[in-house]
């Protein structure tokens, strides 16, 4: 009995020492949540006023949020009794072996910050990146979504966006859609040039500035390769594409040009 009257005093003692210092940390800690999320909030509001793109505006948010929130942290910590110098040293200690651990991870994230201040791309363009072409459904911190024209969603890291290669088609007003028609030796190429010309014309959403072309691509050993090239909006491309082939081949057939056989004919550069 004289042993748990020594312990209850012990925790009596206890109490009274850290009680106050427990729930003016408990309050500091509710009142300083309260304050961050506003202070987020707030700079959320500021950056969106001040037309920072909503690509990198929640990004932004979401580190002063942390940051204000280990801030907040710390000082609970000091008002609690704890050393924060030590805490802070744990803290780095942890940091760097996490870091070393997540070099890859962050890598991406590095990236994707570049992607986020410099605009290589934003959401919503049509880019091709590691051969993968589509529209950018979402740039994430350490991931970019693409959407592919076949509508499968594609992942790729951020450093390897960074580190590669990327096409992005949307910054032009226009493309050039290259398409090919092959032609017999024994056809007259005026003829079917001024054929192919006048499918292009009328061929929806290609432009009339700049004009349409026909020329002589190549010659091959059973044929004339014959290079198209109308011009349509970013986000008519491949609409123009498809429409033009199509209506290319009713005008050949139409006036009994006859087609010639081409063992593959792919896709050319996308240009200006």
């Amino acid at each position: 009995m004289e042993q748990l009257g020594t312990y209850a005093e012990q925790i009596s003692s206890l109490a009274i020492q850290y009680a106050p210092k427990l729930l003016l940390a408990i309050i500091v800690l509710l009142i300083g949540l309260r304050i961050v999320n506003k202070v987020s909030d707030v700079a959320g509001k500021s950056m969106k006023k001040s037309g920072l793109s909503d690509d990198i505006r929640p990004f932004l948010v979401n580190m002063i949020n942390v940051a204000l929130k280990l801030l907040l942290i710390f000082s609970v910590a000091g008002i609690v009794g704890i050393e924060t110098t030590s805490f802070v040293a744990v803290l780095a200690a942890a940091g760097f072996a996490v870091g070393l651990a997540l070099q890859g991870s962050l890598s991406n994230f590095a990236s994707g910050v570049m992607i986020l201040i410099f605009h290589p791309y934003r959401s919503g363009d049509l880019v091709e990146i590691e051969g993968q072409m589509g529209h950018v459904a979402a740039i994430q911190i350490f991931n970019t979504i693409i959407t592919t024209l076949d509508n499968r969603t594609v992942i790729v890291p951020n450093s390897t966006a960074v580190n590669g290669i990327i096409t992005n088609l949307s910054t032009r007003e226009h493309l050039r859609v290259d398409l090919n028609v092959t032609m017999p030796y024994g056809e007259d190429f005026p003829k079917v040039e001024a054929i192919v010309l006048e499918a292009l014309k009328n061929t929806p959403k290609v432009l009339t500035n700049p004009e349409p072309f026909v020329g002589i691509e190549t010659f091959d050993s059973h044929n004339i390769v014959l290079a198209a090239r109308p011009y349509a909006k970013t986000e008519d491309y491949w609409d123009v594409y498809f429409e033009a082939n199509r209506r290319i081949k009713e005008a050949l057939s139409q006036n009994k040009v006859q087609v010639a056989y081409s063992e593959g004919v792919e896709l050319g550069p996308i240009g200006k």
